[in-house]
């Protein structure tokens, strides 16, 4: 998770730095110099037009940092699995049924090309990173997850907002990918003050999931209970 964390520190200072560069043209504290005549630069205010793109585009940063975290999140459990050998008989049971439901996925023929030792490979084999995440990602889905997985969803609201706004930031994304609506009709929808609030929350709101799926990891909180007698 520590690697999960060091990744996540690197985009989201490539998101903070984008939006900085953004609000500095909003505010035209930063301005566009154009080459008028050879060696005569004139400066110029940015376009409201490609300002609304550059503010539509920004939805396509935050959306890929949101995804990019939970896929590299949920690949460092099984990660944390295969370094300390667990088998498939110490994981709880809401884990084992992921297990097995990645099992119905996969392959048997290159399962078999994969598996050793049964009790621990069939776990990290059956896993497909590829295959967990396609422009679905928001806050009820990471909720989902968590209640599967075991670890803590909660955050602090104040700061946070429980991720209300990653189902904002997919909307957007998915409505530019799948071309439903134009760079110009998102990002006239949103003032630079608004794009940042979402950006900050969201961006507080991973960071504490990650936390949180740390702590989950390091207490071993993905193993079965031993049975007590009476």
């Amino acid at each position: 998770m520590n690697t999960v964390l060091l990744d996540f520190n690197t985009r989201a200072k490539e998101v903070n730095d984008y939006f900085i560069f953004l609000e500095s043209l909003e505010k035209q504290t930063t301005k566009l110099a154009f080459l008028d005549t050879p060696g005569k630069y004139k400066i110029k205010s940015i376009d409201p037009e490609l300002a609304k793109t550059l503010k539509a585009n920004g939805f396509l940063l935050l959306y890929n940092l949101v995804e990019s975290t939970m896929r590299n999140a949920i690949e460092a459990i099984f990660e944390e699995f295969k370094n300390k050998a667990i088998s498939f008989d110490q994981l709880k049971p809401e884990i084992k049924l992921i297990v097995l439901q990645n099992l119905k996925n996969r392959s048997p023929k290159k399962l078999y090309l994969t598996i050793n030792q049964l009790s621990t490979d069939i776990i990290t084999a059956t896993f497909d990173r590829e295959k967990l995440f396609s422009g679905n990602v928001d806050a009820r889905l990471i909720k989902e997850i968590a209640e599967k997985y075991g670890f803590s969803y909660q955050t602090d609201f104040a700061k946070t907002k429980n991720g209300q706004n990653l189902v904002v930031i997919k909307s957007n994304r998915n409505d530019l990918a799948h071309g439903i609506k134009s760079f110009e009709e998102v990002g006239r929808d949103k003032t630079i003050e608004e794009l940042l609030k979402i950006k900050e929350e969201a961006l507080e709101y991973l960071r504490q999931i990650l936390e949180n799926i740390r702590d989950d990891l390091d207490n071993e909180e993905y193993l079965e209970l031993p049975t007590v007698n009476p």
